[in-house]
């Protein structure tokens, strides 16, 4: 047996026995990791606003095999302001959600985690919309898991500002219409102002991730695009995404 001390969000939680969680966790050194919190479920167990989806904690672990057991937990971040409003709960159970399907076990994962964190810091205390947020966290974890869309121009042809852009959700680019981007079966148009915020989210500073404004069609398609292109590169969906949109109608 070996103690250690991280940090790490809550990705899921699951109940088990009377009184006991088992817990999804992201850590920065570890990756993600399934942690045992012994009593979670109890009134009077010392960590238990540190066994809820969404809490960024302190852990003491103590390692058994391939299994973690809780020691101690002392909250860094609750992200109250989500617990206020359903919908943006609802929207931050799938950024958890869908980071766990691109974090793998004992894989260090500072950026994930660090994503995962800004994003729902985006949502709790920047109050960003969420029809924004949505799509810019999307983008950038696909970038973030290996799946970076090329978006600096035509794939054919070169060109910086296609005409009639269209992105091929499979191939991950852009093509104008002269280059067989409009009419292709599964193509995802997006104009201007959508390449625009695409590369914001793809090539820009992952500080100012959420500082771009979009809005009518243009962030539909950016939207639309984003959801596309999770489900085709990862081949899944998401039950808490269906949950999300049907609270939040879109």
């Amino acid at each position: 047996m070996s103690e250690l001390v991280t940090r790490g969000a809550v990705l899921r939680e699951t109940e088990t026995k009377e009184s006991d969680k088992i817990l999804t966790v992201l850590t920065p050194d570890h990756g993600k990791i399934s942690v045992i919190a012994k009593g979670a479920r109890r009134k009077s167990c010392r960590f238990t606003a540190a066994c809820q989806t969404l809490v960024y904690s302190e852990l003491t672990l103590t390692r058994r095999g391939d299994w973690y057991y809780l020691n101690e937990g002392t909250t860094l971040s609750l992200f109250d302001g989500l617990r206020a409003d359903f919908e943006a709960l609802a929207l931050g159970f799938y950024f958890a959600e869908l980071t766990e399907s691109v974090s793998s076990p004992e894989i260090p994962a500072p950026e994930l985690l660090s994503h995962l964190l800004n994003g729902l810091y985006a949502l709790d205390t920047l109050k960003k919309p969420r029809e924004l947020a949505k799509p810019a966290f999307e983008w950038r974890l696909m970038c973030l898991a290996g799946y970076e869309p090329l978006a600096d121009g035509c794939a054919v042809c070169g060109a910086e500002n296609p005409a009639e852009a269209c992105l091929d959700p499979v191939q991950g680019v852009l093509r104008c219409a002269a280059c067989g981007g409009v009419g292709n079966v599964g193509a995802l148009p997006l104009c201007p102002e959508a390449v625009a915020a695409l590369r914001h989210i793809v090539y820009g500073d992952p500080g100012r991730l959420y500082a771009f404004t979009l809005i009518g069609e243009g962030l539909n398609q950016l939207s639309d695009a984003a959801e596309r292109y999770v489900a085709i590169q990862l081949e899944r969906g998401f039950r808490t995404l269906d949950y999300y949109k049907s609270l939040s109608n879109l």
